[in-house]
Order: C-alpha cells, then structure tokens, then sequence
C-alpha cells in the first residue's frame, strides 16, 4: 500500500483518527439524538397498537380482546412505554423547530434543551396516565 504525501508531496499527510465511541464522551444531546431515533421506530410499531384498537372498536369481540391486553400488567406497560415514545419524540421535533429557527446553539442552550425534552417528557406523561387512572377509577 502507497503512503500517504501531503499535497506537495514531501510530508507524509497528518490524518485524523475516525471519530469512535472509544473518541467521544457521550454527552446528553448525543444520547438524545440516539433516543429520538428510537423513538421513532417505536412510534412505528406503537402504531400498530392504535391500529388494533381502532379496528376493534368496530367489533365487540374484537374490543374484548383488546381490552383484556390493554388491561393486562404487560399490556399497560407497553402502552406507558407508548405513551413516552410519542411524547418524548414530539419534544424532540420541537427542539429541533427551534434549531431551524437558529436559536438554541450555544453549548449551554443545546444541554438545557436536551434536559428539558427528557424531564419533560418523562412528566407530562406521569401526569397524564395520572389523570387517566383518575378518570376510569384507579388502576382495575
């Protein structure tokens, strides 16, 4: 393998070593960034669980089955983690609304967003299934 010259071809070239996670201190907007991806997919296949329970309203057989998942400890824990994945994902879009504004750059503002989209979305979804175990009378 020929070595690398500099342009004028009397110096071996300096190459940067590739960026790894060896390189890196992970840092909060990092595993935000790596959050939001994956909250992504699992807005895909949460979808899936709307779909199902829109197709069984259509059908009291088909809501019963539902029902008895939804209602299950598994079933409320998936639907939690739904709940999340929805919120945390829309907090994250509108970070980044606000970074296409041009605004939210500085080393600080990046950190505060990033914590505001992860405390925030942890409790507005606390608060809402709060509210929605309230509303149907606790947790059955």
């Amino acid at each position: 393998m020929a070595e690398t010259r500099s342009l004028d071809g009397r110096a071996p070239a300096q190459r940067p070593l590739s960026p790894h996670l060896q390189i890196y201190r992970p840092m909060l907007t990092m595993m935000m960034s790596i959050a939001h991806r994956i909250t992504g997919a699992a807005n895909y296949f949460g979808t899936i669980l709307l779909a199902w329970w829109l197709n069984a309203a259509a059908g009291l057989s088909g809501y019963a089955k539902f029902q008895a998942f939804a209602g299950s400890w598994i079933g409320r824990i998936i639907l939690f983690g739904y709940t999340w994945s929805v919120i945390h994902h829309m907090l994250g879009g509108i970070r980044h609304l606000i970074w296409d504004t041009g605004r939210g750059f500085g080393p600080n503002e990046r950190e505060w967003l990033a914590a505001a989209n992860l405390i925030g979305s942890i409790a507005i979804t606390i608060i809402l299934w709060v509210i929605g175990l309230l509303a149907i009378g606790g947790s059955q």
